[in-house]
């Protein structure tokens, strides 16, 4: 099986007054098609900076990234920008819904994107909130939803348009305790049921429970010795690596 995300030797340096210091370094892993895979680090450890460069968003200093096959570097812009709207859905931790939508106009963002005209594909996504627990939230803007619905909502929305990639920053970081376990168990469900490939970064140690394999980001360096693989990964597990890893 050929991975779906193909990391190697990658690095991103930032300057800054002191120089140019590395954020990411010599970073190497695979993320297979159907795989659920938590990438851990303290704050400032390179958890976005890796998202954004697995997505296209932003370039390497060295090293490379195949996404779907493509190496992202042989790309165009144009070519970036049509693979991560084909193969990459986000969830973000802020949401990023667009306040003066509605939550199926938010929704079918992706779809719109693709050129499909709504009223094409209001079916297919009034069944996809209905599944999410939003039925009668359709019209409804998100400055009405409490976080968790407008977590559930982006979910739906990076479920849209069919990618088969979600790549998802700290998504719970924004909720409440009982709201972030229902994101985390939906976006499990997503893995398991549709079939897609969720990466997850984050800090919460009860978050990467649910993943398949768990990697650790430590001042940029990914860690092998202590990489986790479920299922059924239990929060002592991952506290034990942290402690081990003195983050």
């Amino acid at each position: 099986m050929t991975a779906l995300i193909q990391v190697r030797e990658l690095y991103k340096f930032f300057d800054s007054r002191e120089g140019s210091a590395p954020t990411l370094k010599a970073v190497t892993f695979d993320v297979e098609p159907g795989e659920f895979v938590c990438v851990m680090g303290p704050s400032g450890s390179g958890k976005t900076s890796l998202l954004h460069i697995l997505s296209g968003l932003d370039a390497p200093s060295g090293g490379s990234v195949t996404l779907a096959g493509k190496n992202l570097k042989q790309l165009s812009e144009a070519e970036r920008t049509l693979l991560r709207r084909t193969t990459v859905g986000y969830v973000f931790q802020f949401f990023n819904l667009l306040p003066n939508l509605s939550v199926l106009e938010n929704v079918g963002l992706p779809l719109a994107i693709q050129g499909e005209r709504p009223s094409a594909s209001q079916a297919q996504l009034k069944s996809l909130l209905e599944r999410f627990g939003l039925a009668g939230k359709e019209e409804s803007f998100p400055h009405q939803l409490s976080g968790g619905e407008m977590q559930r909502v982006s979910i739906a929305r990076a479920l849209a348009g069919g990618q088969p990639l979600l790549l998802c920053d700290e998504p719970t970081g924004n909720l409440s305790q009982k709201a972030g376990l229902e994101v985390m168990q939906t976006l499990r469900a997503v893995c398991d049921q549709d079939k897609k490939t969720v990466l997850l970064v984050t800090h919460n140690p009860r978050d990467a429970t649910f993943a398949d394999r768990v990697l650790f980001l430590v001042d940029g360096e990914l860690d092998t010795d202590h990489a986790l693989r479920g299922p059924a990964l239990k929060v002592e597990q991952i506290h034990e690596a942290l402690a081990a890893l003195h983050i």
